[in-house]
């Protein structure tokens, strides 16, 4: 019943955010007349504020249409490479004339970034693409709005994401090296873990960036939520069917306007202060400040419906038994096995001032991987960064992305099958006959 009361006040204020747009305007506009009475600049405004506050957020596109490539500029397409009912993988292709650019680009790795499946959309990595495009051959996951998913597509569990994972990298192919941020660390983890144990070829570099690998670690306000409200809560409390005006009517989803009520309760103040800072800079004239308060709202404002399955099985599973971390996951009757990751390299990344994945639930990645020898870890803890700056903005474009470029060079190059071939259930079992010889 929410969902819809929801559903009929966006209808309600949805003329009132066109009335708005327009009147901010007729008070702003060059050459409407209203611009010389008093305090326009102040009504303009104001109606301008009113119209963002009550207008609906669409998905943002990426909107990357160049990069540039040892100071040449490049061109860049965005293709679907792999379409699934509830996820596009996409790519980001580069195309140049200049053929010792070309060259180059043949030469430089290819990276999947897992974007979370945790209310906003893939979008929200744009500046993580934008980098890394500059070194890499970049793919992305790019997860669907579940309430425009058909009912008759079926459900999505945690399991279908960790089987997603996997079929994009065969897609793609096992020489891709793979960034998660934040909530994907768990289910590429186990992704990767299944992999190795069934003696398929792993990424050579995996770079896990604050996630709640062990989320028992520091916990966080988020932490402490999922942790403490039972099971039974969640499922009653922040479920809801989606309604008859979407493709996926019907559908059990945890709906984004909820969790948009999440983030931003998290933090009141400072989205109070961030929009009175912008109504000034309007008045101000100030279009550099504004424009860059819309271009962050734009996209913190649009959110998407998760899967009631996905979302529950990630409250039970990462949060209240820590299976992973605990040994006792499951994905498709297959127990998950980190330590059977012999093959590639990590790397964990976490934001000093992260207050969404507390300091260590990341790290904790690699007292899980014991099959990775000592040589092929690495962390870095990022200095000032919080939770999204250590995938968007300065610091993760100064201090965070110089680290993650140097680690998928140095171990993507030359990446051997090696032992990692062999299936790690063989391994086992040929070092248990040993044992029995002797």
């Amino acid at each position: 019943m929410l969902y819809q009361l929801y559903e009929s006040q966006r209808a309600l204020m949805s003329p009132f955010a066109e009335f708005a747009s327009a009147s901010s305007k007729l008070y702003s506009h060059p050459l409407s007349p209203f611009t010389h009475v008093p305090m326009a600049q102040r009504l303009a405004a104001s109606f301008d504020l009113m119209h963002r506050l009550a207008k609906e957020y669409e998905k943002p596109r990426f909107e990357i249409q160049s990069t540039t490539v040892d100071g040449i500029e490049v061109a860049v397409q965005e293709q679907v490479a792999l379409e699934k009912p509830f996820c596009r993988l996409l790519r980001f292709k580069r195309f140049t004339d200049h053929a010792q650019v070309l060259e180059r680009m043949k030469e430089q790795p290819t990276v999947l970034v897992v974007a979370p499946l945790s209310g906003h959309h893939a979008t929200l990595l744009r500046d993580t693409v934008k980098m890394l495009l500059r070194d890499h051959k970049v793919f992305i996951t790019d997860w669907t709005d579940a309430r425009m998913v058909p009912l008759e597509d079926g459900p999505f569990h945690l399991d279908d994401y960790v089987h997603y994972v996997q079929e994009f990298i065969r897609t793609i192919g096992h020489n891709v090296n793979v960034i998660s941020v934040c909530q994907p660390t768990v289910p590429v983890l186990a992704a990767v873990s299944l992999m190795a144990s069934a003696g398929e070829l792993t990424p050579p570099a995996l770079v896990m960036m604050g996630g709640p690998i062990d989320a028992r670690l520091s916990p966080t306000a988020v932490n402490n939520l999922a942790m403490n409200k039972s099971f039974e809560w969640f499922e009653n409390n922040v479920i809801y069917r989606v309604p008859h005006n979407y493709p996926g009517a019907g559908r059990r989803v945890y709906p984004g306007f909820l969790q948009h009520t999440g983030f931003v309760a998290m933090n009141p103040d400072r989205h109070m202060s961030s929009h009175y800072d912008y109504f000034l800079d309007l008045v101000r004239g100030d279009e550099e400040s504004a424009d860059a308060h819309r271009q962050f709202y734009d996209e913190y404002n649009a959110v998407l419906d998760m899967p009631a399955e996905y979302y529950l099985d990630t409250i039970e599973t990462v949060f209240q038994e820590f299976a992973l971390v605990n040994g006792t996951w499951d994905v498709a009757g297959k127990r998950v096995r980190p330590q059977d990751i012999t093959r590639s390299a990590l790397l964990t990344i976490e934001g000093e001032l992260d207050d969404i994945s507390g300091a260590g639930q990341t790290r904790a990645a690699h007292a899980l991987c014991t099959g990775i020898p000592k040589a092929r870890h690495a962390h870095y803890d990022a200095v000032g960064a919080g939770h999204y700056g250590i995938f968007s903005g300065r610091r993760w474009r100064e201090q965070v992305y110089p680290e993650v470029q140097q680690f998928i060079e140095r171990h993507s190059r030359g990446a051997a099958a090696g032992p990692a071939a062999r299936p790690a259930a063989k391994r086992r079992n040929a070092t248990a006959a040993k044992t029995r010889r002797k």
